[in-house]
């Protein structure tokens, strides 16, 4: 039988009947894989190469599916699949066939598994999310289960993958599984780079592009340097990057000229004077907190062919007396330019990634450690505006003195390490920030620094298109 007549999605429904007619489907598909791949022999007959290469293939295909029940049996938020997943199992191991391991322990080589939320455990609001996650995307990824620590987060993250990847938009699916390959093999995480693999075979994606960037399509090539750039540099973007992905994109026609930029503050007065060289002095002094050299990783041919120009990386943007100019908020700001573009180019997804930049700024539980009661906001901002300032993005109205009396130097190295070369980030330096917080604020402190992240290079991005634009 092949693995293609089994019916996975049938595990997705909320409804229990439709859900256990799958596990029979698929109860009754392994039974008879197993029958045509019984255990080895001690001494088994000689078989030719076609045999061996006919009796491999099945026992992969036998593994795929046992290693699918394995994942559904531990984090599938249906109980009923999960016991019938296990009950599985244990039936194929009675047969004598070895059955896959975790490759793990948990969603997180930094966090215990005791202390992330067990599938299982959670409650009517988490279990909600679970399932809508699960019904989805047919699992509950590492991503959800780290991100379980903050649910409204989780929520709004959630929404807005489902939208961008999901509904209906100007790209196909396969297209924007192709981009998140890209994306995330840029940073070398072979887990998003496979999740997205394994999303864009089944919408259809032709197997022949996952060989290399070189076989994708010319279009998507193209957005090979636009990559490259955001991910690393992104004040290095400018219009010019944008008339080379116009026809893939199709700017002109989902674009319409934004306002003018609003006018600028009046600079003259001492205490703009002061605050922006504070700004230039941080920034200066960013540019001295090294990133981590410690444990280079080994960059596999799995994931580099989906890029170019692997040794293109992180520098920091002014050095050796080059001067890249300040990008002011005030001249361009997500609040009053960027989120209305992006709701002119995507419709409805503007607001998804705002509300995702707010809860995750805005998020508190007014506690630090063991305290409670305390008003984190000033910590918060600190830590959003530092990274801003990393990429050259200022906030007039912000005190960066503020930065060097609340984030120690071990802190920024974590920073600039999980914002700029998070391929290189270890569990020594995650260890070694905060000691004495939880787990669940260390985890808020990765949302903020992603979220501040994306939101620079937004701002880069789409001030080079409304330049372009315009």
């Amino acid at each position: 039988m092949d693995e293609g007549e089994v019916r996975w999605d049938g595990l997705c429904s909320r409804d229990a009947s439709t859900r256990d007619a799958a596990l029979e489907n698929i109860r009754q598909a392994v039974l008879r894989r197993t029958a045509k791949n019984p255990p080895a022999k001690e001494d088994p007959s000689p078989e030719s190469s076609e045999g061996r290469l006919a009796s491999a293939t099945a026992r992969d295909k036998l593994n795929e599916m046992l290693a699918r029940l394995l994942m559904l049996s531990k984090r599938c938020p249906f109980r009923d699949v999960r016991e019938k997943s296990e009950s599985i199992l244990s039936s194929v191991q009675e047969l004598g066939i070895r059955i896959p391991r975790p490759l793990g322990h948990g969603p997180s080589r930094f966090i215990p598994e005791k202390e992330i939320l067990q599938v299982g455990n959670e409650d009517a609001q988490m279990h909600t999310l679970f399932a809508d996650s699960f019904a989805v995307l047919g699992r509950l990824d590492n991503i959800t289960l780290v991100m379980v620590f903050h649910p409204q987060y989780l929520e709004s993250f959630l929404k807005t993958q489902h939208y961008l990847l999901q509904m209906d938009g100007p790209l196909p699916l396969h297209y924007r599984h192709y981009i998140g390959i890209m994306a995330a093999a840029r940073h070398q995480c072979s887990y998003l780079v496979n999740l997205h693999v394994n999303d864009f075979l089944h919408v259809g994606g032709d197997p022949k592009w996952l060989n290399g960037l070189e076989n994708a399509p010319h279009k998507l090539q193209n957005l090979g340097e636009l990559n490259k750039v955001l991910a690393h540099r992104p004040w290095l973007i400018t219009k010019d990057h944008i008339e080379t992905t116009e026809s893939f994109c199709e700017v002109e026609a989902l674009m319409e000229k934004m306002k003018q930029l609003q006018e600028c503050r009046d600079e003259e007065e001492a205490s703009q004077e002061e605050m922006a060289t504070r700004f230039e002095r941080e920034k200066r002094e960013s540019m001295f907190v090294c990133c981590s050299e410690d444990e280079e990783s080994a960059l596999t041919r799995d994931v580099s062919r989906h890029f170019e120009d692997t040794s293109y990386g992180y520098k920091d943007f002014s050095r050796h007396g080059m001067h890249v100019p300040t990008f002011r908020v005030q001249d361009y700001s997500w609040e009053d330019h960027g989120y209305s573009l992006v709701n002119r180019l995507y419709p409805d997804v503007g607001q998804l990634i705002d509300e995702k930049f707010h809860i995750a700024y805005n998020l508190t539980y007014n506690t630090m450690a063991m305290h409670k009661d305390v008003d984190t906001s000033m910590l918060r901002r600190a830590i959003w505006n530092y990274i801003h300032c990393m990429f050259g993005i200022r906030y007039d109205d912000y005190d960066y003195g503020e930065i060097n009396q609340l984030l120690d130097r071990s802190f920024k190295v974590y920073i600039k390490n999980v914002v700029c070369t998070p391929e290189k980030t270890t569990k020594r330096m995650y260890d070694s920030f905060w000691r004495q917080f939880k787990h669940s604020e260390k985890v808020h402190v990765n949302l903020l620094l992603i979220e501040a992240r994306m939101q620079a290079e937004l701002l880069y991005a789409l001030r080079a298109i409304t330049h372009y634009m315009t």
